[in-house]
C-alpha cells in the first residue's frame, strides 16, 4: 500500500516551516495575506518539539506576526512515550472542538491539523507577543497567585459539572485513546517507578518507596478509585510551566493530556508541583476551601470538606507518578528542574498520607 505524503500544512521539523507553509497557514486564516519572510526564534524539544517563529506578512492585526508552533517531538524517547495515546492529536481536538466553550485563558489557535499516519502541527498565537509572561516548570507561586489560579480551574470544572456523561460530543475525552493511555501506563508502571525511584534518589523518603512500588503493581485499581468522584473536563497537567500571566491573571496552556475526571485531581497536581512544600502544607486546607467556594461561586453545590479533602490526598499520587516517570523516561524536561518537582511531589504525599488514602 503506498503511503500519501503529508498535507502542506503538517511540519516534520524545524526546517519545514518555511515561507511556503506560513503562506499556506495564512491563507487558510485570512486570504489574501501574502507572506513576505519566516525567520526561526527559537526551537525547545520536550514532549513536543515547540517552535517559535517570526512571521513578516502584509495581513490584517488579526493575523499575529509571532507564532508558536507544536510538532511531535524530535526526541526519541518522547516520540515512543507520546506517540500511541497520541497527546499531540488530543490537544489539536481540544482546540478545534472545545476551547471555544472552555472559561479559561488560552492561546489563540490559528491552524490546528493532524493525520493519523501523516502527521500533527498546531500553530498558534505567541502569547509573548501580547504581553504575557510564560511560566517555567521550575517557578514557586505565591499563596495569592495560587488563589488565582484556583479560581480560574474552578471555573473550568464549574461549566462541565457532572454534565460531560449527556453531552455525545465530550465522549471522546474518555475514549479509546484514552482508556490506551490508562492501559499502557498501568503496564509500565512498575518499571518506569522503580527507575524513577532510582534515578531521584535521597529525593524520595526511603518510607515511601515500598508504597510507591505497591502502587505501580495495583495502578488499575488505584485509576479506578480515582475516578469516582464527580466528573468533570479536566486539564490534567497543571504544573507551573503550562501556566502563563496575562495582566498578572493566569491563562493555561499545554491541553494535550485533558480529559474527563475528577476535579480535585487538578488542584491536587497543581499544588503538589506549584507551591514550595512549607508554603503548600501551611495552606493546604484554606486553598482547598477556596477551591469548594469557587465551585459554589460557579453554581456547584453540596461539597463536603472532609471527603474533598480525602480525594485530595488520594489523587496526590498522580502528580508524584508523572514527575517519576518523566525522570524514568529522560529527555522530556529539563533535570534539575524534574528533581525539583519530584521533591516538591514526594514532600505532598508524605505530609498527607496519600498511598493510604488508595484502596489498594
Amino acid at each position: 500500500m503506498q503511503l500519501l505524503p503529508p498535507p502542506p500544512f503538517i511540519a516534520h521539523h524545524p526546517r519545514h516551516l518555511t515561507t511556503a507553509w506560513a503562506q499556506y497557514v495564512a491563507t487558510q486564516h485570512t486570504p489574501g495575506t501574502i507572506v513576505k519572510q519566516v525567520k526561526l526564534s527559537s526551537v525547545d524539544v520536550g514532549t513536543t518539539t515547540r517552535i517559535c517563529i517570526l512571521v513578516d506578512h502584509n495581513g490584517p492585526e488579526t493575523l499575529p506576526r509571532q507564532w508558536f508552533i507544536k510538532t511531535p517531538s524530535l526526541s526519541w524517547r518522547a516520540r515512543a512515550i507520546t506517540a500511541l495515546p497520541r497527546l499531540l492529536h488530543t490537544e489539536i481536538r481540544f482546540y478545534n472542538e472545545l476551547a471555544q466553550i472552555t472559561p479559561i485563558t488560552k492561546p489563540t489557535v490559528l491552524s490546528a491539523k493532524s493525520y493519523f499516519g501523516r502527521g500533527s502541527t498546531l500553530v498558534l498565537n505567541d502569547i509573548t507577543a501580547q504581553g504575557a509572561i510564560p511560566g517555567s516548570p521550575s517557578d514557586t507561586l505565591s499563596v495569592a497567585q495560587a488563589v488565582l489560579v484556583i479560581e480560574k480551574i474552578a471555573s473550568l470544572h464549574a461549566q462541565f459539572w457532572n454534565k460531560t456523561h449527556t453531552k455525545p460530543e465530550f465522549r471522546w475525552l474518555a475514549g479509546p485513546v484514552r482508556r490506551l493511555e490508562d492501559h499502557l501506563g498501568s503496564i509500565l508502571a512498575v518499571p518506569l517507578m522503580k527507575r524513577g525511584l532510582d534515578k531521584a534518589g535521597h529525593l524520595v523518603p526511603k518510607a515511601l518507596h515500598a508504597p510507591a512500588i505497591h502502587y505501580a503493581r495495583n495502578r488499575r485499581l488505584a485509576m479506578r478509585f480515582l475516578s469516582q468522584g464527580p466528573q468533570t473536563i479536566i486539564h490534567h497537567d497543571c504544573h507551573p510551566g503550562n501556566i502563563f500571566w496575562l495582566n498578572n491573571k493566569p491563562g493555561l496552556l499545554d491541553w494535550q493530556m485533558v480529559r474527563i475526571g475528577e476535579g480535585i485531581s487538578d488542584i491536587a497536581y497543581f499544588m503538589a508541583t506549584s507551591l514550595a512544600p512549607e508554603i503548600r502544607k501551611t495552606n493546604e486546607a484554606q486553598l482547598i476551601k477556596h477551591y469548594i467556594q469557587s465551585l459554589t461561586d460557579n453554581g456547584v453545590s453540596s461539597i463536603d470538606f472532609e471527603q474533598i479533602k480525602h480525594r485530595y490526598s488520594a489523587h496526590l499520587v498522580y502528580p508524584f507518578e508523572a514527575m517519576l516517570i518523566t525522570l524514568a523516561v529522560g529527555g522530556m524536561m529539563d533535570l534539575d528542574t524534574n528533581l525539583e518537582l519530584i521533591k516538591r511531589a514526594a514532600s505532598a504525599i508524605n505530609d498527607n498520607d496519600s498511598f493510604a488514602a488508595l484502596p489498594v
